[in-house]
């Protein structure tokens, strides 16, 4: 909960790929008080198994900036021991793809405000993904 002193941040990650939540992603979050100010790590969580990541560290006073990192690399090693299960699950689902990600990891970084909450999804497939600011 955001208070008018600090932002608030909240996650979910799709695994475009199959259509389905992304369950079990480790994630960290760190945050700094400029631009200049070194990265202090505040915690961390892992999404469930809707995808999304609902104890997430609150943020200082402060924070300007905040950086999500996702270890991805582990979700898709474990995605490819389950592709026949997904593909049953989803007909169109990729049947088989090359084992691990292209992107181990995905740091996403971004400037936050006080007193705004700031949801930030995460669409991820093993060779790329993309970000935006939700609501």
């Amino acid at each position: 909960m955001s208070t008018a002193t600090t932002a608030s941040v909240s996650t979910h990650i799709l695994d475009t790929s199959i259509g389905r939540p992304a369950e079990g992603v480790a994630i960290s979050l760190s945050a700094r008080s400029g631009r200049d100010a070194g990265w202090v790590a505040l915690g961390g969580s892992a999404t469930d198994a809707d995808g999304r990541c609902k104890d997430l560290p609150a943020l200082p006073e402060g924070t300007t900036h905040v950086r999500l990192d996702f270890e991805v690399e582990q979700y898709f090693t474990k995605s490819d021991k389950n592709d026949k299960k997904q593909a049953e699950a989803q007909q169109d689902a990729p049947r088989v793809r090359d084992s691990g990600a292209f992107f181990p990891e995905v740091a996403i970084t971004f400037a936050v405000v006080p007193g705004e909450h700031f949801h930030v999804p995460l669409l991820l497939n093993p060779f790329g993904y993309s970000v935006y600011r939700g609501s």
